[in-house]
């Protein structure tokens, strides 16, 4: 019989709150909607662990959950469990599988691909994958894969029947996080999330087990939708139609945009931010960030002077929770080991609704060496096939890329969009690529409001962030070709004032007509 691997506990009596009974723990959890249990004891006889096996069968056999033991293929063996579970310095799995019933599942812990590829081929029937997030569960013997490391792995799954869960600092609070994020760019999701501490050390297991399971039931069903359902047609012109109705809203709902940005453009972004009808905060105390993701309407993170790393952190992890747009403009991420470091991080715990960036900053994010970087400026002529690259990095990256230059390139790893506003001057001021960031989360605060009516159930976000990521650039773009025409610009310095009035005088009615869009696929 298929097993549902969505919600699986493993077991850890040390972490059990005082005056909680193990017993007591595991059937509160079973009833909450936990689907599979493996007891895992590590620091106890044999004897122990075979009667603490033996009643949390009784319990699964109850609520017709399976069992699995860990390392232990004799403990299995005596209490009848449905499979073991085999750490990669553990009993090889062909010796467990010749000493086991047959149809005993076997699972196996994998931190990379070569143990992942190795499981495949010994042909178990499920993966645990991790440490996805930092624990204090278990010490760790292999490095932290983090959520953006899973979905490499389970593309090595693809074509065959093994199943994947995560494991590793798994909560309620990340946990939509982790199943968004970890998504392989061919589509290959998780099977179930593994859970320990989240659980085992909560005084009230069942209702946080059913709040772990209602969420990965709601991502589940939302993931099935999605698939189900013909994805959205675009053309130029409901592209435009639509960017017009997102200007409409900025105006009249007047979205709170939080900025952490540099130092060098923090004045220029709130004014383009007011221009366009919308209200900046330029917070960055790290106490502020749970109180400001309740009210604000996008998130902007530009680390182009990576001061305020600890606010960025919790500024994206609580958007996410709050499930608000984030926009990320990783300004100068190329030229130093730190920078590249940082956005790791950042990117590891949470995740960017848009992904916004020059050539040379997409490319190091990338890991790609056919465009170089010098500074926060890219070098050279760019990508030879820009719309397949924003497109598979949008796929890697399970969000909006936005890659801007003279052409500006956008995708969310199905359709790509070609835009060719803007003028020369944008490239003669301080900032400009910043304001477009500035410009983008305006826009998709108007596109999650546009969207409160949906059921956001199993969303991380919800809302045409594609929509909103062009309507940004749009905006930028037509205004600067607008400040150029006017008679009182004769240079850089005159252009920035007039761009930021441009901004504030641009009519939907003037996007509809000058906006130079063309969708590719």
């Amino acid at each position: 019989m298929p097993i549902d691997y969505s919600l699986y506990l493993v077991t850890g009596r040390n972490l059990l709150p005082e005056g909680t009974t193990y017993i007591k723990s595991l059937e509160e959890s079973l009833r909450g909607g936990v689907t599979v249990v493996q007891v895992r004891e590590k620091d106890v006889d044999t004897l122990e662990f075979l009667e603490i096996a033996r009643q949390s069968k009784a319990l699964c056999d109850k609520y017709q959950a399976p069992l699995i033991i860990n390392d232990r293929v004799d403990i299995a063996l005596a209490v009848n469990a449905d499979g073991v579970h085999l750490g990669q310095t553990d009993m090889p799995v062909h010796i467990a599988r010749s000493l086991l019933p047959p149809n005993t599942v076997i699972g196996v812990s994998c931190n990379n691909l070569e143990h992942v590829q190795q499981a495949i081929r010994d042909c178990v029937d499920y993966i645990g994958i991790g440490p996805v997030w930092p624990t204090s569960t278990k010490k760790l013997t292999n490095p932290m894969i983090g959520v953006r490391g899973v979905g490499s792995l389970l593309a090595a799954l693809d074509g065959t029947t093994v199943k994947a869960v995560a494991i590793g600092g798994i909560r309620s609070d990340n946990l939509l996080r982790t199943l968004h994020g970890s998504m392989s760019p061919s589509g290959h999701k998780l099977d179930g999330i593994a859970v320990v501490s989240e659980i085992v050390a909560s005084r009230e297991p069942h209702a946080i087990s059913r709040t772990l399971r209602e969420t990965y039931t709601a991502w589940d069903a939302c993931i099935a939708g999605q698939k189900a359902k013909p994805s959205t047609a675009y053309t130029a012109e409901n592209v435009k139609a639509g960017v017009a109705n997102l200007m409409s809203i900025i105006r009249k709902t007047n979205p709170l945009i939080h900025q952490i940005t540099n130092v060098v453009v923090t004045n220029q972004s709130a004014n383009a931010t007011l221009a366009l009808g919308a209200s900046p905060i330029m917070a960055t105390a790290p106490q502020e960030m749970e109180d400001l993701s309740r009210v604000l309407g996008a998130l902007l993170i530009n680390f182009g002077t990576v001061t305020d790393k600890e606010g960025m952190m919790l500024a994206g992890k609580y958007a996410n929770r709050e499930r608000k747009p984030v926009v990320f403009d990783p300004v100068g991420v190329g030229p130093t080991q730190f920078r590249r470091k940082t956005a790791a991080q950042l990117l590891n715990t949470w995740q960017a609704s848009v992904i916004k960036g020059n050539a040379g900053e997409l490319g190091a994010l990338a890991e790609s060496q056919e465009v170089q970087a010098k500074g926060v400026d890219s070098v050279g002529s760019g990508f030879a096939d820009p719309a397949n690259f924003v497109k598979d990095l949008a796929k890697r990256e399970r969000c909006v890329v936005a890659l801007t230059g003279k052409t500006d390139w956008v995708s969310d790893g199905a359709t790509v969009v070609k835009l060719d506003n803007g003028h020369e001057l944008l490239g003669d001021i301080t900032g400009s690529g910043c304001m477009v960031g500035t410009c983008i989360a305006t826009f998709c605060a108007a596109a999650w409001t546009q969207a409160n009516t949906e059921s956001s159930a199993g969303m991380l976000v919800r809302g045409d962030m594609l929509l909103g990521a062009i309507g940004g650039i749009l905006a930028l773009t037509i205004a600067a070709e607008a400040a150029t025409y006017r008679s009182d610009v004769r240079g850089s310095g005159t252009f920035l004032p007039a761009l930021i009035d441009e901004l504030y005088n641009l009519k939907p009615e003037t996007v509809l007509e000058k906006a130079k869009i063309q969708v590719i696929s």
